[in-house]
């Protein structure tokens, strides 16, 4: 079977690339894009993922002079109704945020943007329902104390210890996590990355 073009991951997160191995993807590059994530002023947070997964795509591309190249790129948005939660810069951060979610369900989308040889791309929009139990005090503090919040969007991170917390989720455990890994692939296929068997 004929080698695949390059890929290169236009994310610095390392569960990005923890999630593409996982599928038999080994980015022949990894490259954090530098783009301006603040919301829009009324951006819905699927408009908001969807902007700045094509954003970091573009970004990282523009530096490629390969064209023969694929560009991988994706944004996770941890949204309560049409509020778009920050990523957790500090402990106050994750617990107000972690607040907000206690008790409540709320959505988690990631925009996904590949861009492959001879220009074409493909994006798409994951949505996952995901509902918290409602935080005792002392579980709060636990998991504040843990650090496993730290840079997260909305504070806290499915694949560890917050799992605990979560007493239900409908849609991709993937894409909570940071890529969704069904729609990637086929994204992926589509665009003619041949996946070994």
């Amino acid at each position: 079977m004929p080698a695949n073009p390059p890929l290169i991951l236009a994310s610095s997160s390392p569960r990005r690339l923890a999630l593409l191995r996982q599928i038999g993807v080994e980015p022949s590059a990894i490259e954090g894009p530098e783009v301006d994530e603040t919301p829009r002023p009324r951006e819905l947070p699927s408009a908001h993922a969807s902007r700045l997964a094509a954003a970091k795509t573009d970004a990282v591309a523009g530096r490629q002079p390969d064209a023969a190249r694929f560009v991988l790129g994706a944004d996770t948005v941890v949204a309560c109704g049409r509020r778009i939660l920050p990523k957790a810069t500090d402990a106050a951060v994750a617990e107000r945020c972690l607040k907000l979610l206690s008790g409540r369900r709320h959505r988690v989308y990631t925009g996904v943007m590949i861009l492959a040889p001879g220009g074409r791309r493909a994006a798409r929009v994951v949505m996952t329902a995901v509902r918290f139990k409602r935080l005792a005090s002392d579980e709060l503090d636990a998991y504040l104390a843990s650090g496993e919040w730290q840079g997260k969007a909305g504070g806290y991170a499915i694949q560890g210890r917050a799992e605990a917390l979560i007493l239900a989720i409908n849609g991709s455990w993937s894409n909570v996590v940071g890529l969704p890994l069904a729609v990637t692939a086929d994204l992926l296929r589509g665009l003619g990355w041949r996946f070994a068997p």
